[in-house]
């Protein structure tokens, strides 16, 4: 415990964007050299299944960024295909997971946040009060690439600035309302379950986010709350949705009665691509 106290005291005086601007810079660099440096290193830390990509040299890539946000081959993941079933969007490992109390969400034991601060106060958060949610940690090992839990339309893309906090376990039990304080994406779909939302949030070192239908969202170019020009965009159930480079978390809300997830998804449960988390109503 103290150990994760020193490590979140430290991330409060860090220049977070600084560094995060760093990352990406570095991450996007197409020396041979640098980036095959980076590479190798990062698969001296992490066991990365490279099998699974559709190009499975690692030093194929032109960049680490590149790298890190590979392709998985076509078939890799099995999409959950029942008409009520919800899809996993991401690989990775629940955070939380369950019903939203009210108008609040559990963020690790012990600590809440509000609905109306995790969506920076639109109109549409009271829609999800007493509704059903999860949150999802990615971890740098894993797949980076975000994908829809049904078939949607797009109904509203919102940036919201914020801190850069690590997301993992040890600052998500330490730093008060850490959902609600990152930078993160917002987005709203409609389907035939009725509304569900999408939370791309940011973290230390994530040097962007980026959607298929706008790109790099972040870095911003300026930090201010910002609803994105409407685009008529609609996906299906397992389609990309969008990306993040370095580890992060992904947020996911069901309106009232509308979600049900299974049993065995509970807090540390890890989850793939495209594996059933629950049924809609």
């Amino acid at each position: 415990m103290r150990s994760g106290r020193l490590f979140v005291w430290f991330q409060y005086v860090l220049p977070q964007h600084a560094l995060s601007r760093l990352v990406l810079r570095a991450t996007r660099a197409r020396a041979p050299w640098f980036k095959n440096w980076l590479i190798r290193g990062f698969l001296k830390l992490y066991a990365i299944d490279m099998s699974e990509a559709v190009q499975p040299d690692p030093l194929g890539y032109g960049s680490f960024n590149e790298f890190f946000t590979r392709a998985l081959k076509p078939g890799v993941r099995a999409v959950a295909t029942g008409p009520r079933e919800i899809a996993c969007p991401v690989d990775g490992t629940i955070s939380e997971a369950g019903k939203i109390e009210g108008a609040s969400l559990l963020q690790a034991k012990g600590r809440h946040y509000s609905l109306e601060e995790l969506l920076a106060s639109r109109g549409w958060a009271k829609d999800f009060e007493g509704g059903t949610f999860a949150t999802i940690y990615l971890a740098p090992f894993n797949y980076h690439r975000i994908h829809m839990p049904l078939r949607a339309r797009l109904l509203e893309t919102v940036y919201v600035p914020g801190r850069l906090f690590s997301v993992n376990a040890a600052t998500a039990s330490l730093v008060p309302r850490l959902f609600a304080r990152n930078e993160r994406v917002l987005t709203l779909f409609d389907s035939a379950f009725g509304e569900f939302s999408l939370i791309l949030v940011g973290a230390l070192n994530v040097g962007s986010i980026a959607t298929v239908w706008a790109g790099d969202i972040t870095p911003a170019p300026r930090r201010v709350a910002t609803v994105l020009p409407p685009q008529d965009v609609s996906l299906d159930k397992g389609a990309e949705l969008g990306r993040f480079n370095m580890g992060s978390t992904v947020i996911l809300l069901f309106q009232k009665d509308r979600a049900r997830w299974h049993a065995e998804l509970r807090a540390g449960a890890p989850v793939r691509l495209g594996q059933s988390l629950g049924e809609l109503a």
